[in-house]
């Protein structure tokens, strides 16, 4: 298992990959805290998860627009999607059976 420290809103993580993926991986934080930066540069001072946010919303804006105006599919299959579909049918029905029994 491979370790890699980061920096992000000027403070150091540590941060766990896959043997091999240390380089990749400090790109992509490398690339993350860079557009963090840009955006404290223009706005000042935030907190990290509203920075973390703000810049994962940057990032996926210049994504969309990247991919003609696609986002990626969150990957469920159609079996999947079957399934979901049964288990919120019968979610359902049970919902009515208890909105039946509160107004007795």
């Amino acid at each position: 298992m491979g370790q890699v420290s980061v920096t992000f809103n000027n403070q150091e993580h540590h941060l766990a990959c896959q043997s091999g993926g240390e380089d990749r991986l400090k790109m992509l934080a490398d690339y993350i805290s860079q557009r963090a930066e840009g955006l404290v540069d223009r706005m000042g001072p935030v907190g990290d998860l509203r920075l973390l946010l703000m810049t994962a919303i940057m990032i996926a804006d210049e994504f969309h627009d990247f991919n003609d105006g696609e986002l990626p599919s969150i990957g469920v299959s159609e079996a999947e999607l079957k399934r979901m579909d049964v288990a919120m049918g019968k979610a359902v029905i049970r919902i009515e059976e208890l909105a039946k029994n509160l107004e007795i």
